[in-house]
């Protein structure tokens, strides 16, 4: 059960981490009548770098995630496996599911902020933000 769990863990956090495109994402921004087309370049740059720093950084917060996630599904499993006269299997099981749910939410939350924060300090520096 324990190796079910870490490959399981891994592979979200891959997915996770693989899906997340704090690195990649950039907002799309119409540039006809930009009264600041000239910043634009260096306007991305600035706004990139405080959206990862708002947003924190998303493997860390998978991680997060899966821990809080895995001692809370830990704990009930164990609770519910002990009524069904194995409180370990119930325990590992529960830590397997909720901390690969736990670690996808903190990711995906993560990716959000840092959507949001991207766009909102492009449209806040003058830009026509589409997205």
């Amino acid at each position: 059960m324990k190796r079910v769990f870490v490959i399981g863990s891994l592979l979200l956090y891959l997915f996770v981490v693989g899906c997340a495109s704090q690195s990649g994402w950039t907002p799309t921004v119409d540039t006809y009548n930009d009264p600041n087309l000239a910043r634009l370049n260096q306007d991305m740059v600035e706004c990139k770098a405080l959206a990862q720093r708002v947003s924190g950084y998303t493997p860390r917060e998978v991680g997060e995630g899966a821990l809080i996630g895995g001692a809370i599904g830990a704990a009930t499993g164990a609770a519910v496996g002990a009524v069904f006269g194995s409180a370990g299997k119930g325990a590992a099981a529960g830590a397997a599911a909720m901390g690969i749910g736990g670690g996808a939410y903190k990711g995906l939350e993560a990716e959000a902020k840092y959507k949001r924060a991207y766009s909102d300090c492009m449209r806040n520096r003058g830009h026509k933000v589409l997205d």
